[in-house]
């Protein structure tokens, strides 16, 4: 058992709120254990200037991960005229996750952007900012199709995605990694899985030692388990709202 009284392949519990806020299309609280995230969808009937200059501009799903400065201890300083390195890299990550399982053509020339704000760190933000980002993504295009009556949300989303952390910790491979076990790991991954079983990213790196084919198969083993389970929170959360057809995402 581990110091929180989860089992080594054990989700932490989940709690996932929509419609947290009003002023969007979107918009999900997410906690898993004590790490939490607002993730918020914002519609723009545009897009970037770089898509105008295509011949036929399709769509566009972008991402933005902030830090509260209360998130952390100590108060993490507020990102006001330049985002720091590691938000950059997993506002990037998030952005590419959710287009992963975008059609672009079908969403047309519009911009859905994810804001993913930590309200608070411990461990597995950015997992969490995929699959919270993606409760928060559908319903932007389900609202986006109540205003469209052309709009079909099954076609723009071809597939669900959800992100966990799994890595090793005192020799042990350990599923959704909170702060304390993730700030002592010896391996730390970070994958993405579309809900019908097909990764998106793997995020691997050995912190204090490196390891085995075998160790990385076990972990990608426990990570498959764990999108499963995520999945289905996405899916029961969204109920007659989730937009997929059985043959797109199990």
């Amino acid at each position: 058992m581990r110091h929180d009284g989860r089992t080594p392949d054990q989700l932490r519990p989940l709690e996932i709120r929509r419609g947290f806020t009003g002023s969007s299309p979107g918009s999900v609280y997410i906690k898993a254990g004590r790490t939490t995230l607002l993730c918020t969808a914002s519609v723009d009937l545009d897009v970037p200037p770089w898509k105008k200059r295509e011949e036929n501009p399709t769509g566009w799903v972008t991402a933005e991960y902030n830090m509260l400065p209360g998130s952390t201890s100590p108060r993490k300083n507020r990102e006001r005229n330049k985002v720091d390195g590691r938000s950059t890299e997993i506002q990037r990550l998030i952005g590419r996750s959710l287009r992963s399982v975008v059609d672009f053509q079908a969403l047309g020339p519009r911009t859905i952007t994810i804001d993913c704000d930590v309200l608070e760190a411990d461990g597995g933000t950015r997992t969490l900012g995929i699959t919270g980002g993606f409760i928060a993504l559908v319903d932007a295009v389900n609202w986006l199709c109540e205003q469209e009556p052309t709009c079909q949300a099954n076609k723009i989303l071809v597939d669900s995605v959800a992100a966990v952390s799994v890595g090793i910790y005192k020799g042990d491979v350990l599923l959704d990694l909170n702060y304390v076990e993730d700030s002592a790991a010896e391996v730390d991954l970070n994958v993405v899985m579309t809900g019908s079983g097909e990764y998106v990213e793997i995020q691997g790196t050995a912190e204090q030692r490196t390891f085995s084919h075998n160790q990385l198969l076990k972990q990608l083993e426990i990570a498959g388990k764990g999108i499963v389970d995520l999945t289905r929170h996405q899916r029961e959360n969204l109920g007659k709202n989730w937009p997929l057809d059985e043959n797109q995402s199990s």
